[in-house]
C-alpha cells in the first residue's frame, strides 16, 4: 500500500514528462533486484546478528521513528494533491517508504539485514525526478555544449553551420538541440542502466561508481553522435525529415548504453554469483528473512495499524478536498481571439512531440507582425508576435503538462538568456475580468547575427478559485516556481487539479524597445486579444 501510493504519485511524472518515462520500469527492477537478495540464501554468521534488532530500546526506536515517518504522510499528501508538480515533496515521499521499508528489514533480520537489502530498496530514487534548480543547468548546460561539439562537427565535415546558442543555423533553416536532443533522458537512462548492472553482477562500490561513469560517457557521446546526426539529416534533406529520424536516434542511444553497460560490467569481472560464506563474514553477512520470523517480530497489530493509517490518510486527504470544493467559484470564462486580419497572420503547427508531451485538449500557435511602436524618441519599429493558448480539462496532471510550457522554460531551450523577470502585472480586459500576466525579458547570445529582444506575457488561470479570490494569481512566486506562500494557501484552500488554461504572447523587438514600453503595448493589445 505505501509503494502503490509513491508510485502513483511518481507516475504523473512519468506521464507527464517524456525524459522520466523509463520510471515505469523501475519499480519492477527494484521489485526483481529484492527478489534476487531474497534468493540468495544466506547464511546466519551468530545468534548475535539474530538478535540485534530484538533489544528493547533497539524496539522503542524503531517504533519511535516508523510513529515519525508514518505521521509525516499526512501533511505530505495534502501538499502534494495540491501541488503535484512540486518535485521536492517527490523525494520527501520517496523517503519515507525507503525509510520505513528500511526499519522493517532492520527489525526483522538486524543490520546485517539492512545492509543487505538497502540497494533494491532504495533503487526508486533513479526514478524521482531531479528538482528544478538541480534539473534546469543541467539540461542548458548539456543542450549547449552538445550543439556546441555538434556545429564544429559539421563544419569540419563541410557543412556551413552557425551556433547560436543551444540552436543550430544551417542553409535550410533553424534546428534546436531540444529537437536534436538534449541528452537529459539517456543521461538519465544511462544512470539506471549502470546502477542495475552494477547490482545484478554483485560489482564493488568502485566499479560500480566506474560502470556508473562509462554509461553516462556513452550516453553523452552518443547525443553528441545523434544531434549531429539529425542536423546533416536537415541540411542535406529538409528540416521536415528530422522528424522521421528523432525518435528512432533516441532509441538506438538507449539500445547503445544498454549493451555497452553490458559489456563493461563482463570486463569488470563480476559474475552475478553469491559471495561465499567467508565473504560474508568479512562483509557483515546477512542472516535469511523468513516468513515466521516475521510474523513473530512484527506484531499483527503494528501491520493492521499502520495499514488503516494509510487508509485515513488517503481518506482523509480526499475529504479535505471535496469539502472544499463545494466552496469554490467559478472564474469569468474567456477565450482567445486570434487576430487574424493582422500583417502576416499565420497559424504555426504544433510539433507531434510537443503535442506529446503537453496533451491539451485544445491548442493553437500563431504569429502575426504588430503594428509599429514607439518608446519615446526612438524611431518607430515593427514587433513580432507569437502567440501560443492551451486549455486543460479537469485532470490529475494538468497543472505537470500547463506549466511544462513556460517561457523561463522554453525560451532558453531555444537558445535566449533570461535577462529580466518583471513579476506579475494585473491587465484590464474590460469591464468584467482582470488576468495576470507575468513578464518575461529575454535576449539572444552575443554570438547572434542581429540583436533581438523577446518580451514574454505567460498567463496560467484556473476555472474555479476559493470564494473571495477571484484574483488568484497562479503566475506568482519566484521564476518558473510557486512560492511557498501560495502552495501552502492551495492547500488550506483545498485547490487541485481544476481544469485551466495558458496563455503566452512572445513580443520580438528591436533593443530599442524597452521592457516598460513593452508592457504599454501589451496592456493596448491585449484586450483585442482576449474575449
Amino acid at each position: 500500500m505505501l509503494w502503490f501510493i509513491l508510485c502513483r504519485h511518481l507516475s504523473n511524472e512519468w506521464s507527464a514528462n517524456e525524459q522520466y518515462s523509463y520510471g515505469w520500469f523501475v519499480p519492477f527492477f527494484a521489485l526483481f533486484l529484492f527478489w534476487l537478495r531474497v534468493e540468495s540464501k544466506w547464511e546466519s554468521r551468530s545468534q548475535k546478528v539474530e538478535n540485534e534488532a530484538s533489544g528493547a530500546s533497539s524496539k522503542l526506536l524503531l517504533s519511535t521513528l516508523a510513529i515519525l515517518l508514518l505521521a509525516a504522510l499526512l501533511p505530505l499528501r495534502l501538499f502534494e494533491i495540491g501541488n503535484p508538480d512540486w518535485r521536492p515533496l517527490g523525494w520527501f515521499h520517496a523517503a519515507i517508504a525507503v525509510g520505513l521499508t528500511l526499519l522493517l528489514v532492520w527489525r526483522v533480520g538486524g543490520g546485517a539485514s539492512l545492509r543487505h537489502f538497502a540497494f533494491p530498496i532504495c533503487f526508486i530514487f533513479v526514478a524521482v525526478p531531479w528538482v528544478t534548480p538541480i534539473e534546469a543547468p543541467v539540461v542548458q548546460g548539456l543542450m549547449r555544449i552538445v550543439a556546441t561539439i555538434a556545429s564544429e562537427a559539421l563544419n569540419l565535415c563541410g557543412i556551413p553551420a552557425q551556433l547560436e546558442g543551444s540552436v543550430i543555423r544551417i542553409n535550410s533553416g533553424v534546428v534546436g538541440v531540444n529537437e536534436a536532443c538534449s541528452g537529459v533522458r539517456s543521461l538519465q537512462t544511462s544512470l539506471m542502466i549502470g546502477l542495475l548492472f552494477g547490482e545484478l553482477k554483485r560489482l564493488s562500490i568502485s566499479k560500480r561508481a566506474a560502470l556508473v561513469g562509462v554509461a553516462l560517457a556513452v550516453a553523452f557521446l552518443a547525443n553528441c553522435g545523434r544531434a549531429f546526426f539529425l542536423v546533416w539529416v536537415a541540411a542535406t534533406q529538409n528540416l521536415q525529415a528530422v522528424g522521421k529520424w528523432h525518435d528512432l536516434a533516441g532509441y538506438a542511444i538507449v539500445g547503445l548504453v544498454f549493451v555497452a553497460t553490458i559489456g563493461i560490467a563482463a570486463l569488470l569481472g563480476g559474475t552475478g554469483a553469491v559471495p561465499s560464506t567467508a565473504d560474508l563474514d568479512a562483509t557483515a553477512g546477512v542472516p535469511p528473512v523468513a516468513a515466521a520470523r516475521f510474523a513473530n517480530r512484527i506484531p499483527r497489530f503494528a501491520i493492521f495499524a499502520a495499514l488503516g493509517w494509510l487508509l485515513a490518510v488517503e481518506a482523509g486527504v480526499e475529504f479535505w478536498y471535496r469539502s472544499h470544493e463545494q466552496h469554490l467559484v467559478t472564474t469569468p470564462t474567456w477565450d482567445v481571439r486570434w487576430p487574424e486580419s493582422a500583417p502576416g497572420f499565420r497559424e504555426i503547427e504544433i510539433e507531434e512531440n510537443i503535442r506529446a508531451t503537453l496533451r491539451f485538449d485544445r491548442g493553437r500557435e500563431a504569429t502575426w507582425r504588430a503594428s509599429p511602436l514607439t518608446n519615446g524618441s526612438a524611431p518607430p519599429a515593427l514587433a513580432t508576435f507569437f502567440m501560443f493558448f492551451f486549455r486543460w480539462e479537469p485532470g490529475t496532471t494538468s497543472i505537470l503538462r500547463a506549466r511544462a510550457h513556460r517561457p523561463d522554460i522554453c525560451l532558453p531551450n531555444s537558445g535566449w538568456r533570461m535577462t529580466e523577470d518583471r513579476g506579475v502585472r494585473l491587465y484590464p480586459i474590460g469591464e468584467r475580468i482582470s488576468l495576470p500576466f507575468r513578464h518575461f525579458s529575454f535576449t539572444r547570445p552575443a554570438s547572434e547575427r542581429r540583436e533581438v529582444t523577446a518580451h514574454a506575457f505567460f498567463c496560467a488561470r484556473e476555472d474555479r478559485v476559493a470564494t473571495g479570490k477571484q484574483h488568484f494569481d497562479s503566475t506568482a512566486g519566484t521564476t518558473g516556481n510557486w512560492s511557498r506562500s501560495d502552495r501552502l494557501r492551495v492547500v488550506l484552500e483545498g485547490l487541485r487539479n481544476q481544469g485551466q488554461q495558458v496563455m503566452e504572447v512572445v513580443m520580438m523587438t528591436p533593443p530599442t524597445l524597452d521592457a516598460q514600453a513593452a508592457e504599454a503595448e501589451f496592456a493596448r493589445l491585449i484586450p483585442e486579444l482576449v474575449q
